[in-house]
């Protein structure tokens, strides 16, 4: 006869109900970013260890079934998978180094902000510690979090994510980007570049609508019928700079010839109004040294060859 099923049986079979025994994972860092990270391991029936600074604020999800850690080691110990979510790299790694002994054979997953440099850095101690290591960038809101739409990129070992896929899609739309540890956060630091360029961008539309007395309820409509624009020419910008096809040519959507023509009246009205011209002054800057060169004709994806002071 078969042996009996446990009493601990979830799953139902053609003769028992079998329980579905789910990785345990532990979170370091316990703010908002760190609490949605650990919610979403609960709701997708993780035993999940939390630490923070702070205890307090980690009640609420000991309220939801995680046990609450007394110190780094022993959340780290509790479990195979360590995510850390704490304010910058060098938290992380005052609390990692000091919990060193109990890495061995871990895989820390870091969601902490920083550089590609520190995460190299980073991925070369924890090998030295015996533990694997995935650097990943959140470009979500944490109310997105376990969602489609919360967006986690990681790089590293592709074997160490493979591993424990599953267990990371508990978080949202987790992807593997590179071997690279470095991959995730260059990709998170250009996704900042081209929000903040986004949002500044509108910071200055706003103030020469309100210097010239437009109506922001006009700035409005007018996004929503140009951001189709726009995102054409951003995806053609990457796309061209990737094939590497900076010359003007029939399939050209903007020289530089014509974004350069603009942006003078764009530093005329800004002057004229008072208003900051940092913004506008280094656009002119990348211009000059692209029209200097002799390529005012190319098309604008040639940008991209003078973002750097020297060239």
């Amino acid at each position: 006869m078969p042996p009996p099923c446990p009493r601990t049986s979830y799953r139902r079979s053609t003769k028992c109900r079998r329980r579905i025994v789910k990785t345990p994972v532990s979170v370091i860092g316990t703010g908002r970013m760190g609490s949605a990270l650990a919610r979403a391991f609960i709701k997708n029936g993780h035993p999940t260890t939390v630490w923070n600074r702070t205890p307090h604020k980690a009640e609420p999800l000991a309220a939801l079934g995680a046990t609450v850690a007394e110190s780094v080691d022993r959340a780290i110990s509790a479990s195979g998978i360590v995510v850390v979510n704490v304010s910058d790299y060098d938290a992380s790694a005052a609390l990692l180094h000091r919990a060193a002994g109990t890495l061995r054979g871990k895989l820390i997953v870091e969601l902490t902000s920083g550089t590609p440099q520190g995460a190299r850095g980073a991925a070369e101690w924890a090998k030295a510690q015996g533990a694997d290591y995935l650097d990943g960038a959140i470009l979500a809101t944490p109310n997105l979090i376990g969602s489609a739409q919360g967006v986690i990129l990681v790089s590293g070992p592709l074997a160490a994510f493979t591993a424990h896929k599953d267990t990371l899609l508990s978080l949202g739309n987790v992807r593997h980007v590179g071997e690279d540890p470095g991959t995730a956060s260059t990709l998170d630091s250009a996704a900042l570049s081209q929000m903040w360029g986004g949002l500044f961008g509108t910071l200055h539309a706003i103030a020469l609508c309100e210097a010239e007395k437009v109506d922001l309820a006009a700035l409005a409509q007018q996004w929503t019928e140009t951001a189709p624009v726009i995102e054409g020419l951003i995806s053609d910008l990457i796309a061209r700079t990737k094939a590497k096809r900076f010359a003007g040519d029939e399939q050209t959507l903007s020289s530089i010839s014509a974004h350069h023509g603009a942006l003078q009246h764009l530093i005329e009205i800004t002057q004229m109004r008072n208003l900051d011209r940092g913004l506008v002054d280094a656009y002119d800057t990348v211009f000059r040294r692209a029209v200097a060169a002799g390529h005012l004709e190319d098309d604008f994806a040639a940008m991209t060859r003078f973002m750097e002071k020297s060239a």
